[in-house]
């Protein structure tokens, strides 16, 4: 702005910024399919966001997903995953949100492509972050912003009851993602301790009503673990559970996480899953495994990194 004498210049520079998040890494994989950013916030503070392309197919379109976190860190402490380990710092605002969503899409801007589909499957519980994740949905659809619609927007949540009921109550289409994980309370609440306050009878009512309520299948995320909930007995279980008109299974191989006694399946193992899963009548599909050498998995490229607070720009 160069109309602008340089004293004002240098005010404006020292007190707003357009973004709140600044791309601290980049890391390209997959062939260019998979991009994932180490973002850093203003206090110094990073997260992850991972953008990944699609090629159409006979079954679906081609499509460009966004993954956002919407915490710094995450309290929820399951036993398999790389976030957890790193503890919980604070919530994201709905600022820094909205954000990883122009950030990614001006990144994608020189590509010719542009964000299909939005999943809160980064770091950190969206539910326990409530306000900020609606206010960032609204924020992207509304018209005078970039009226992009909800149905195109999934939260991924561990199953906080009463926040997938208020969800359900919010009038938006939006489509829930619950992180199962195990066909019983007894293994559940081993690999996440809060399954004990939120037991899975309850959480699958109460995403049982917001289909109900929206229209919208509700996915049934299940991380495969060699040896723990991975067999096909297992999968029977899992299949009298979740068994609805509006539900769908999706099947997630283990990423591996260092230090961890955890590991993936064999593809076998995870192939005979999902065939007991389809022979009861419910949809699975298998995740197909991406960015592995750029620790694509949730949490695994903040992890490596030697400070987890960065000094702010």
């Amino acid at each position: 702005m160069r109309t602008l004498p340089p004293s004002a210049r240098r005010h404006l520079g020292e007190t707003y910024a357009f973004s709140t998040v600044a791309t601290h890494l980049k890391r390209v994989a997959d062939h260019g399919q998979t991009v994932k950013y180490l973002l850093r916030l203003e206090d110094g503070r990073t997260i992850e966001t991972v953008v990944m392309h699609y090629d159409a197919s006979s079954r679906s379109r081609a499509r460009t997903t966004i993954c956002v976190s919407s915490q710094v860190g995450c309290p929820i402490g399951c036993s398999f995953c790389a976030t957890g380990r790193s503890g919980f710092d604070r919530n994201l605002s709905q600022a820094e949100i909205v954000d990883q969503f122009l950030m990614a899409s001006r990144d994608l801007g020189e590509g010719q492509r542009s964000l299909t589909n939005v999943v809160f499957m980064g770091m950190g519980e969206p539910l326990n972050n409530y306000a900020a994740v609606v206010g960032a949905i609204r924020r992207w659809a509304a018209p005078d912003t970039l009226n992009f619609s909800p149905r195109r927007v999934t939260i991924s949540t561990i199953g906080l009851v009463p926040f997938i009921e208020r969800l359900s109550a919010e009038g938006l289409p939006v489509n829930l993602a619950i992180s199962l994980h195990a066909p019983d309370d007894e293994l559940r609440s081993s690999m996440i301790p809060v399954n004990r306050k939120y037991p899975i009878a309850a959480i699958i009512g109460a995403a049982r009503a917001h289909a109900e309520r929206t229209g919208r299948r509700v996915s049934y995320e299940y991380v495969l673990l060699q040896g723990v909930n991975d067999s096909v007995e297992q999968a029977g279980r899992l299949a009298a559970l979740v068994k609805h008109r509006l539900s769908h299974v999706n099947l997630i191989p283990m990423n591996p996480v260092e230090g961890s006694p955890l590991a993936p399946p064999s593809k076998h193992r995870a192939q005979a899953f999902r065939s007991t899963l389809q022979a009861a009548g419910i949809s699975t599909t298998i995740r197909a495994t991406r960015g592995l050498d750029i620790d694509a998995a949730c949490g695994q490229l903040r992890a490596r990194q030697p400070q987890a607070v960065l000094s702010p720009a």
